[in-house]
């Protein structure tokens, strides 16, 4: 398995949660040991989104993907 699929796998593990409180996540890309990844739905502007960003989904991917380094949210930054 790939380090992309690897996060991936991570990533569909976490979406029913997200979708459960009416969010969603999608995985854009994986390059320079960053996942970059988009928050949809009602977690795109939730309040919490920082907490859920890096103690939730970062803690779970690195947890299982030892080459990630950072998870970074794309509405957050230019693409």
């Amino acid at each position: 398995m790939t380090v992309e699929e690897r996060i991936i796998d991570v990533i569909n593990t976490l979406r029913p949660f997200l979708i459960n409180d009416g969010g969603n996540i999608e995985f854009v890309k994986y390059e320079n040991q960053i996942v970059y990844i988009r928050m949809m739905g009602a977690c795109s502007d939730c309040e919490m989104i920082d907490l859920t960003l890096k103690d939730g989904i970062e803690m779970a991917i690195k947890e299982e993907v030892s080459e990630v380094k950072e998870v970074v949210n794309l509405k957050n930054v230019e693409e």
